[in-house]
C-alpha cells in the first residue's frame, strides 16, 4: 500500500511556473502509474498528465507543451512542472497512484493552484 501526499501548490501570475510533487510513502512506488488531476470549483475532476511504471507519459490536450509529468523511483515522487500557466489552470490538483491488474487507488490531498494577477 502507498500513500501519496502533494506539495508545491501556490500562488502565481499568468504565464508563471510551478513544479508539483508527490511523495509516496510506502513500498514498491516504481510499479505504479502515476496521475496527476485536477479540480476546479464547480467542475469535475479531470486527468491533466499521467505515467507509467515503464516512463510512458501521456497528457490532456490542454496542457501539451506546457506541462511535463516525471517521476524519480529512487526518492518514491513523482512530479508535475507546469510552465506558461494560465488562469483557466487554477484549480486543486490531486495525485492518484494506481497498478495494473489491482483495483485498489490511492488518492492525495491535494494541493491549490491558483494562477491570478
Amino acid at each position: 500500500q502507498v500513500q501519496p501526499v502533494e506539495s508545491g501548490g501556490g500562488l502565481v501570475q499568468p504565464g508563471g511556473s510551478l513544479r508539483l510533487a508527490c511523495a509516496a510513502s510506502g513500498n514498491f512506488f516504481s510499479i505504479y502509474t502515476l496521475g496527476w488531476y485536477r479540480q476546479a470549483p464547480g467542475k469535475q475532476r479531470e486527468l491533466v498528465a499521467g505515467i507509467s511504471s515503464g516512463g510512458s507519459a501521456t497528457y490532456a490536450d490542454s496542457v501539451k507543451g506546457r506541462f511535463t509529468i516525471s517521476r524519480d523511483n529512487r526518492k518514491n515522487t513523482g512530479y508535475l512542472q507546469m510552465n506558461s500557466l494560465k488562469s483557466e489552470d487554477t484549480a486543486v490538483y490531486y495525485c492518484l497512484l494506481t497498478k495494473a491488474g489491482s483495483p485498489d487507488a490511492y488518492w492525495g490531498q491535494g494541493t491549490q493552484v491558483t494562477v491570478s494577477s
